[in-house]
């Protein structure tokens, strides 16, 4: 598969997870959205890169709660700044969910 058909790809895949439209064009051009995703609600990019940095904090999360038998999420916090990010693996949004 090649590198354009990958990204077209994972965007279609995101689209589908949130059930909104990957956007047709890329960035300003569709004149719909900038987003990557066409959705009523939500403004999503995607970023598909061989590797984030992230990621390794998640692999090593993801071990630690596998072994006291917990779903991982980090929190992503930034000094002066309130509030925080949440990652969570998209496989494990519903188990979060279902949790309530």
């Amino acid at each position: 598969m090649t590198a354009r058909r990958t990204w077209k790809k994972r965007e279609s895949n995101v689209a589908d997870f949130f059930q909104g439209t990957r956007t047709p064009l890329s960035g300003g051009n569709s004149k719909i959205t900038r987003a990557d995703v066409i959705h009523d609600e939500l403004f999503i990019e995607c970023k598909l890169k061989k590797k984030h940095s992230v990621i390794s904090l998640w692999d090593e999360t993801k071990g630690l709660a596998k072994k006291e038998g917990k779903i991982p999420v980090i929190a992503l916090c930034e000094k002066e700044r309130p509030g925080f990010w949440i990652m969570l693996h998209s496989s494990d949004f519903d188990k979060l969910t279902k949790k309530k």
